[in-house]
């Protein structure tokens, strides 16, 4: 991982992100759910509402996953993220058959492996509906550009025309690689599912998709741990000013750029701590602080945006 820079960074850079963000903002939709967890909402390019924090599930299998999904919901999470590659549809599924709560009440997403074409990528829909127990899923994601992703994308659009599925988008998609996919869609990708976090805010790619209302979602907003972000300085004097935790500041600055979050965690404490961040608003002042700790630069190798 890249050494953190100064926060400081140039007026330019910061008028820019806040011109991004207030666009973004402009979605937002407060609401208290009937167990009295505040949540914010997104506005889909399509119409579609979404939570803009939710449970990223990676890791959570077998019954100890299903486990946290089952708190996550008594907690009051209602947006679960999944993927094919995470090996836990069916536990998904189950958790939230399992609450006794109506389908509607939850946005379901997951993410497609790659397929070899058009046919091939109906199928692998058709399974995970089968894995999930449900007739639709709210959002399905390309996890990564992957050579047949826009034969893969056909097949989606398909089923999105037939309603079994709520939203389409992408995941991993760089700004060039967004720009080039777009270029052959019918329906514009939704959401586009990318490394975001303090240290890689994505100000390029959020740029390159505002023409089209895409909202990008950060997974791994903590940077799973990498760096200990956590112990910052800048972000433990902001926790003692707002009497919140560095990861609720984090959560927190994201969502007000319009970011959607979706933390991972097995515990408990976790879980109701992440969703604890809609009692509170930064300032501008802290707002620019942390735009500056930004340095455009992936933490992790595999990434290529």
């Amino acid at each position: 991982m890249q050494n953190r820079r100064d926060f400081l960074k140039t007026s330019a850079k910061i008028a820019s992100l806040f011109a991004i963000g207030g666009l973004a903002s402009q979605s937002l939709l407060a609401n208290d759910s009937k167990q009295g967890v505040k949540m914010e909402f997104l506005t889909l390019n399509n119409g579609i509402q979404m939570p803009i924090l939710g449970l990223g599930t990676y890791a959570l299998t077998g019954k100890s996953g299903q486990k946290t999904m089952s708190e996550a919901i008594e907690i009051g999470y209602r947006l679960f993220d999944s993927a094919q590659m995470y090996g836990n549809e069916a536990e998904l599924g189950a958790a939230i058959r399992a609450s006794g709560l109506k389908r509607e009440e939850f946005f379901v997403e997951t993410k497609l492996l790659d397929s070899s074409s058009e046919d091939a990528t109906k199928k692998s829909i058709e399974k995970s509906l089968k894995t999930l127990g449900m007739d639709t899923i709210d959002l399905l994601l390309i996890h990564s550009p992957y050579p047949h992703a826009k034969a893969m994308y056909k097949a989606m659009e398909s089923f999105y025309k037939q309603g079994i599925l709520k939203s389409i988008g992408i995941s991993n998609f760089g700004a060039k690689a967004y720009h080039d996919f777009v270029q052959s869609c019918e329906v514009i990708p939704a959401v586009n599912q990318c490394e975001t976090h303090l240290l890689m805010q994505q100000i390029p790619l959020r740029e390159a998709m505002k023409k089209h209302n895409t909202i990008l979602q950060s997974w791994s907003p903590f940077i799973a741990g990498k760096g200990s972000i956590l112990d910052n300085q800048t972000l433990k004097k902001l926790s003692a000013k707002y009497n919140k935790t560095p990861a609720q500041i984090i959560l927190r600055f994201l969502i007000e750029q319009g970011i959607g979050v979706i933390p991972k965690t097995s515990k408990k404490n976790r879980l109701q701590e992440n969703i604890n961040v809609f009692d509170f608003a930064l300032s501008e002042q802290d707002k620019k602080i942390l735009i500056g700790l930004d340095t455009n630069k992936s933490s992790f190798s595999w990434t290529n945006y």
